[in-house]
């Protein structure tokens, strides 16, 4: 009898067959267009937000603004999210649909294509509401019983295609922001907490995914940043890059960093991303 061992996938490759993007796929003549005047209209460089092109939740600054003006006359350029757009245009600016050819909030679940608005998917058509309410309640016990040196409010945020998950509460001030940060390090709040969680809904077919300072990511597997990819098809790009902070396992860019049509580049800041944008880009 022949013993054979079904290999168990990480979520990079779970993700990438889930959301598989061919770089020679067939291309829309007419969407191929819109970027025919880019001196490299066949590459696409997409870009994480916190912690690469913005502090954390803080405002994006002149210079990142200046870099990615003068990059977008070469390239096609976007963002790519775990935030909704609200939050998004509070750290990139009212005018952010403007700046990108391409944005994806919510890691692409709403997708925008020069300003329009081109798909949308909501995570609680996926669940169901007992489903839903079932996985609430279960972090909102967990969290009522954690012990951590301070709490606040909003400590579960629906959005259209995830639910966010904050054990501080997303109403704390900056500096309780890196102070959690910092003790979450230590105390690996965030990352026991997903544990549990993937413990008590192993046929949920959730992914749970650190980001940010203070939060992690609840959606379903596919869900990821990889998803955005389902919207680049037939736009004629040969080559996709990606910058993001969070590429360790459990962040919230692993998988798209790690996707086997994806070039990824990691980044410790908005800093690091614009010296590799300018030693390796052709802007």
């Amino acid at each position: 009898m022949t013993n054979t061992t079904e290999k168990v996938l990480s979520s990079a490759e779970i993700s990438a067959r889930a959301n598989p993007f061919d770089l020679n796929g067939p291309v829309d003549a007419k969407l191929r267009t819109d970027w025919a005047d880019r001196k490299h209209g066949d590459t696409i460089i997409l870009f994480d937000v916190d912690g690469t092109l913005t502090v954390p939740r803080l405002l994006v600054n002149e210079d990142m603004l200046q870099v990615l003006k003068d990059l977008r006359k070469n390239y096609v350029i976007g963002f790519v999210g775990g935030s909704d757009l609200v939050k998004q245009k509070e750290q990139l600016g009212s005018n952010i649909l403007e700046l990108f050819d391409f944005a994806f909030p919510e890691n692409g679940l709403t997708s925008y294509r020069l300003e329009k608005c081109t798909g949308e998917q909501k995570f609680l058509d996926y669940l169901g509401e007992e489903r839903y309410q079932e996985l609430v309640n279960f972090i909102l016990r967990y969290i009522a019983d954690l012990k951590i040196p301070k709490k606040r409010g909003t400590f579960l945020e629906y959005r259209n295609g995830m639910i966010n998950v904050s054990p501080i509460g997303r109403n704390c001030s900056q500096a309780e922001r890196i102070e959690f940060e910092q003790y979450d390090l230590a105390h690996k709040i965030r990352e026991t907490m997903v544990a549990e969680l993937v413990k008590a809904f192993p046929d949920f077919n959730m992914t749970y995914s650190i980001g940010g300072q203070i939060s992690f990511d609840v959606f379903p597997t596919g869900w990821d940043k990889t998803f955005c990819l389902r919207h680049l098809a037939g736009e004629g790009f040969r080559t996709v890059h990606f910058f993001g902070d969070k590429t360790f396992q459990g962040g919230n860019d692993f998988e798209i960093y790690n996707h086997p049509s994806v070039k990824g580049h990691h980044v410790n800041s908005p800093t690091d991303t614009i010296s590799i944008l300018k030693a390796e880009f052709d802007f």
